[in-house]
């Protein structure tokens, strides 16, 4: 037991030094180098973006203008069937109704003279919208 009145001191020359200093290894890269790398990731990604949007809008491009072109041949074709139909039905007509008296093959039954053909067209857009 410690006498009463006298402090406990340290030795003589000191404590020895207390080491609280870590060493511990590096551990990845470093703040900068991991935004720099997203950055870089990221730019190339809205390049890409960019560069399909532009090859999107070309295709979307391409696409009308070879539909506008090919119109008046799909337009012709579909006059070439509509004939070669209405032939043929003519055809039906007549062997149908050979034996009834003044019938005419190809005449109206009604009193409208006016044939209709629907028209057919292709609207260019002022501005696509792409999807």
């Amino acid at each position: 037991m410690a006498q009463r009145g006298t402090q406990d001191l340290p030795p003589s020359g000191g404590y020895a030094q207390v080491k609280y200093r870590r060493y511990l290894p590096k551990r990845g890269p470093s703040g900068a180098v991991i935004f720099a790398g997203i950055t870089a990731i990221c730019t190339y990604g809205f390049y890409q973006v960019a560069r399909g949007n532009l090859e999107k809008k070309e295709l979307a491009r391409e696409n009308l203008w070879s539909r506008i072109h090919l119109v008046p041949l799909l337009t012709a074709e579909a006059d070439r069937d509509l004939y070669r139909r209405t032939e043929a039905a003519k055809a039906r007509e007549a062997e149908i109704m050979k034996d009834v008296d003044g019938w005419k093959v190809g005449e109206s039954v009604y009193n409208n003279t006016k044939y209709f053909n629907a028209p057919s067209y292709v609207i260019v857009p002022e501005q696509q919208k792409s999807e």
